[in-house]
């Protein structure tokens, strides 16, 4: 990971990295933990849940972990300009891209809530653009949502957890809170692809505030 010594700001569209029309790498076929496709095609019935909580690596876990429900995982970049960006690309901050863990999930054996759940208490979202000493654009919270459901779920949340936080003496959650539709997902790097379970001493930014979240705060059907 890389640690900026100038404060971070996103590009406008103009000042972004151009990317390319084809990735530079491939993508590794199976999770290493679940032995599923990365990429799909996904069975049926199945959603998506986009998430940016700081360090990838850590993030990911997080959901692989999860005993139920979790068909798949996998790390990209997502919400920026720049088309099949690579790793050392967003963390020049010239891409606006966040660093994202996409969750393939059965909404019949776990709830979209209880990723929020998840993904709240995993990290400081009242960080800006860092989270603890990784600092960068590329580190900011985000949410980018699939459904309505999703959207409203994610809102209702964030809203649900700024309460509890506040009253604990945080400050304001500035969580990016966005529809996917538009914002296309760009799979990491092969060796970004579940790197803590082939690494498993390697680095992990990823910690939450100790502030429990809400669940439940809204219905996450659809």
């Amino acid at each position: 990971m890389f640690l900026h010594s100038r404060t971070p700001q996103l590009p406008t569209p103009e000042q972004a990295l151009r990317g390319r029309p084809e990735p530079t790498f491939t993508v590794p076929e199976r999770h290493t933990v679940l032995g599923t496709p990365l990429l799909g095609p996904y069975p049926e019935g199945l959603e998506i849940a986009d998430f940016g909580l700081g360090c990838f690596w850590g993030a990911e876990r997080k959901f692989w972990e999860l005993p139920a429900g979790v068909y798949t995982t996998l790390v990209g970049y997502e919400g920026g300009f720049t088309e099949h960006p690579t790793y050392e690309e967003v963390c020049s901050g010239l891409t606006g891209h966040t660093e994202a863990v996409r969750v393939v999930y059965d909404p019949t054996k776990i709830t979209y809530e209880r990723l929020l759940q998840v993904f709240w208490e995993s990290h400081n979202p009242t960080q800006g653009f860092r989270q603890g000493n990784d600092v960068g654009t590329q580190y900011r919270s985000a949410i980018y949502t699939h459904t309505p459901a999703q959207a409203a779920a994610a809102a209702a949340s964030r809203e649900a957890y700024q309460k509890v936080l506040t009253g604990s003496g945080y400050g304001t959650i500035t969580t990016e809170l966005l529809p996917a539709e538009g914002r296309t997902f760009y799979p990491a790097e092969g060796y970004h692809q579940q790197y803590l379970d082939k690494n498993p001493a390697g680095y992990c930014g990823i910690g939450g505030t100790g502030v429990s979240c809400p669940i439940g705060v809204a219905k996450a059907d659809g």
